[in-house]
């Protein structure tokens, strides 16, 4: 009998999706997909022989696969770069800092999460759909990170009615907010101290009370960043292009370290993605140490 081949990513990605809509539905924790097994010290695993890229988008996306078993809420980030840390030129061009397999990447995170989050300069900019297009796998909640009310409510995301989406706005504009989208649609929060910038925490809480546990921060480089700064994300997927841009806009920024051993440090993977290199950082786990030299 003639072997069969091992399977490759377009098969292994339908098991990934099982496992999430699993504990979406809240089926039986017991339950997992065929093709896969659980183990409670080590997570979810694939049964039989894989190839190297099937294989390579399990692992990668294993770590989120084990939170939704584990009944986990968590927030993960993605950000795509140059070499040189810039995310579009200086006159915004962004298209295209990352090749097409980054792209089904963050299409696979969408579907793979409860609601998917961006931030007013990315909605103005871009006037994205935030959908599932590439890859099979429902459409998240669409979650607009707008404290001022800067993204006109002509935008894509509040009237094509292909997902849910709500609005996050400072507790400040909390009136003109509900009066132009609809109470039911408008998060307020409070700005930090000192600041424009919403307090994430409290956004988190809000989204995680309205059943929504597990988030995707997709953008932009200010939005990310602040997930980071302000200790929001547990994974950040950071997609980086073999290209120099120079002088463009920004990627991500951390608050910045006056020694290298106060430098953020968190254990790292590499994946291959075409010719992009998306490294995946754990800001959960213990930092790794400063090398020697």
């Amino acid at each position: 009998m003639k072997a069969r081949p091992p399977p490759a990513p377009e098969a292994i990605w339908p098991l990934c999706l099982a496992i999430a809509q699993r504990h979406r539905s809240g089926v039986d924790a017991a339950d997992v997909p065929a093709g896969v097994v659980w183990h409670e010290a080590t997570g979810h695993a694939l049964q039989g022989s894989t190839d190297h890229a099937a294989q390579a988008l399990f692992d990668l996306l294993k770590p989120l696969l084990d939170g939704c078993r584990r009944g986990a809420g968590w927030a993960v980030g993605q950000l795509g770069q140059s070499l040189d840390g810039c995310i579009a030129t200086h006159t915004g061009d962004s298209c295209f800092v990352n090749g097409p397999e980054g792209l089904v990447h963050v299409h696979r995170l969408r579907a793979l999460c409860d609601a998917v989050i961006v931030g007013a300069g990315t909605a103005s900019l871009d006037n994205p759909q935030l959908t599932t297009r590439r890859v099979p796998g429902p459409n998240a909640t669409r979650v607009l990170l707008d404290p001022s009310l800067r993204v006109p409510a002509s935008a894509r995301i509040f009237n094509d009615g292909l997902a849910p989406t709500l609005l996050v706005c400072g507790d400040d504009r909390r009136a003109e907010a509900e009066a132009r989208f609809g109470a039911a649609r408008v998060i307020a929060v409070a700005r930090r101290a000192n600041s424009r910038m919403l307090a994430l925490p409290a956004v988190v809480e809000a989204l995680h009370a309205r059943g929504l546990q597990r988030l995707f921060v997709e953008g932009g480089g200010i939005t990310v960043s602040e997930f980071v700064r302000q200790d929001c994300l547990d994974r950040l997927h950071l997609i980086v292009a073999p290209v120099l841009i120079g002088g463009g806009q920004r990627g991500l920024t951390v608050q910045p370290a006056t020694a290298m051993r106060d430098a953020l440090r968190p254990p790292a993977r590499t994946f291959a993605l075409g010719g992009d290199v998306l490294w995946d950082l754990d800001l959960r786990a213990a930092p790794m140490p400063n090398p020697q030299p």
